[in-house]
């Protein structure tokens, strides 16, 4: 495969400028990016070193940087090098400034500041890791949403995702032969969503777990016609409480958590509706 030098240059944490590059690197299979991060690049010295390593490595340079003198200072010299050099959030914030007409503050990592919401992220994900893999079922009521599905149905990184979102979610494992904590079906805040996947995508992931974990594939856990049994048995129990269920086979944890906000989000509307 065939390889070229990625660099993402941001006055923060890097945060938005890895996301925007992972969300279009994926159009590219073919090409694999040799990332190089430089974060929190606040002062001229810091892009004088940044402009360092992106000459003895040339490539495509993607960056956040409000102030201005340190735009031009990286544009200027990715000219004189050659390489491009592209703003993720200039276009943005100058089309909200000419609607707006206001001028931008120029603060860098502006959207980091500790706030109310970034505490809401931090107390989500306390919640999250808390009431992982059906721990802690008693105060289940908390949640915004409660995720249920058999093993590998990626319950928890879901969860995880949306936890940094400032969403409080949980998820509860279904065990052929085990009973569903009696908690889940008593809930009236939270939004229960089940979490589904076909059968040879399933098999497939449980053969590789068991792998990685040294085990034999003739385990129970990875058997074709047991886990069609689990998968039969979760969606009967999703229909009968008629949960929404999301069939994540083809989903990235992005997609299924932009899925699950969606679903929330008219949960939202039909309770100020009523």
């Amino acid at each position: 495969m065939e390889e070229f030098d990625l660099h993402l240059v941001s006055d923060a944490t890097g945060e938005t400028v890895q996301a925007v590059a992972l969300a279009c690197l994926v159009q590219f299979e073919e090409k694999k990016a040799r990332e190089h991060l430089w974060n929190l690049v606040r002062t001229e010295r810091q892009v004088d070193k940044v402009i360092e390593g992106i000459a003895e490595n040339p490539g495509f340079v993607l960056y956040t940087l409000v102030n201005p003198v340190m735009r031009a200072r990286l544009q200027n010299a990715c000219r004189k090098i050659q390489v491009p050099c592209v703003s993720v959030l200039q276009p943005i914030m100058a089309a909200f400034g000419g609607f707006l007409k206001l001028e931008q503050l120029a603060l860098p990592g502006r959207q980091y500041v500790l706030d109310n919401e970034y505490y809401a992220r931090i107390s989500a994900m306390d919640f999250a890791m808390s009431h992982d893999d059906g721990q802690a079922t008693w105060n289940l009521e908390e949640a915004d949403v409660v995720l249920i599905g058999v093993s590998r149905t990626s319950k928890t990184p879901t969860c995880i995702y949306l936890a940094n979102r400032g969403i409080k979610a949980a998820n509860i494992p279904l065990i052929l032969g085990v009973d569903v904590p009696e908690e889940l079906f008593e809930l009236t805040r939270p939004l229960v969503v089940g979490l589904t996947k076909e059968i040879n995508s399933l098999v497939q992931v449980r053969r590789n777990r068991l792998r990685m974990l040294n085990e034999t594939d003739s385990s129970e856990y990875a058997d074709p016609e047991l886990v069609a049994e689990e998968l039969k048995f979760a969606a009967k129990l999703f229909s009968g409480r008629g949960w929404p269920v999301i069939d994540v086979t083809r989903r990235s944890i992005e997609e299924s958590a932009a899925a699950i906000m969606q679903l929330l989000s008219q949960k939202s509307q039909q309770e100020h509706v009523s």
